[in-house]
């Protein structure tokens, strides 16, 4: 029998990323692979590299390059603004970049993704959204027809992540399984979620989707001790209230103010202020964070 365990989006949350760890000890995977979005969204973005580096080195794990890393590399670039309403949108990832500093060139080594054949041909493959792009999500409502050019050219396993909602379906006969986020879930469950794997000569591959349970508390007194609150820019907020949540706010502030923001008319953090204060955001709301 093969055991792989596949995790994603843990974006900077140290205390999950080590609950996962400890989990998958006891499972004891043949091969683990992690799937993208290491850093960012998050305030220890460097720790959490850093243990993952170690794994890499210590157990074998396969690290594969998510958006976010893309995105964080992308804050070293010479047109990077480092004032105005663009560099406060992306300050976060700014902040980010700062805190990497020498990990910087690791990131832009890492490949895109994953395959392994088992013993009877059939294909296990592993990206962090789609074979188009690295953004392009797979959801789990999504029609058939939308889906196969996704994962074309279609292996038996496809495991994504980006979309931070876990899921398993099958298209034709592919198994596609999004293994959900480690540090921000957003399917109203915030336990971190993973994937586990197992080929048998008899059965053939099947896939499960793990929960676990951490201590919340660690994580958001990591955002204030770090520095990640007060030092990289008024989205945190956003942040940590869909950790609480466990549900995406970041895209729902883009559609609402980003253009707005650019074109001068609102500052980031009124906007933030705005969307808090939205009725289904106030239960959420308190320190470390804003209380409105």
């Amino acid at each position: 029998m093969m055991k792989i365990a596949v995790i994603s989006d843990i974006h900077g949350n140290l205390p999950a990323l080590e609950t996962a760890v400890t989990d998958l000890k006891t499972w004891q995977p043949d091969q683990v692979i992690v799937n993208g979005d290491i850093v960012n969204r998050g305030p220890k973005s460097r720790e959490c590299l850093q243990l993952i580096r170690e794994k890499q080195v210590q157990d074998g794990w396969i690290v594969l390059r998510g958006n976010h890393e893309d995105f964080v590399v992308g804050c070293g670039s010479p047109d990077t603004p480092h004032s105005g309403p663009r560099f406060e949108i992306i300050r976060f990832a700014c902040w980010a970049h700062q805190q990497l500093n020498g990990e910087i060139s690791f990131l832009k080594k890492l490949p895109d993704q994953f395959s392994w054949l088992a013993p009877d041909g059939s294909e296990f493959r592993v990206t962090h959204a789609s074979m188009r792009n690295n953004r392009d999500g797979i959801y789990h409502n999504a029609p058939d027809e939308e889906i196969r050019p996704q994962i074309t050219p279609a292996p038996a396993v496809f495991v994504t992540g980006h979309t931070h909602r876990p899921f398993i379906r099958q298209v034709d006969n592919t198994l596609i399984v999004n293994a959900g986020s480690i540090g921000t879930p957003f399917d109203k469950d915030t336990r971190p979620s993973y994937g586990r794997f197992t080929w048998q000569e008899n059965d053939g591959w099947r896939a499960e989707i793990v929960r676990l349970d951490y201590d919340h508390n660690l994580i958001e007194q990591d955002y204030v001790a770090t520095g990640f609150l007060s030092e990289a820019g008024p989205l945190t907020q956003l942040m940590l209230v869909e950790l609480r949540k466990g549900r995406g706010l970041i895209y729902r502030w883009g559609t609402l103010y980003e253009k707005a923001i650019l074109a001068g008319e609102i500052t980031v953090e009124e906007s933030v202020r705005r969307l808090l204060a939205e009725e289904d955001n106030l239960p959420y709301l308190g320190a470390p964070g804003w209380n409105l």
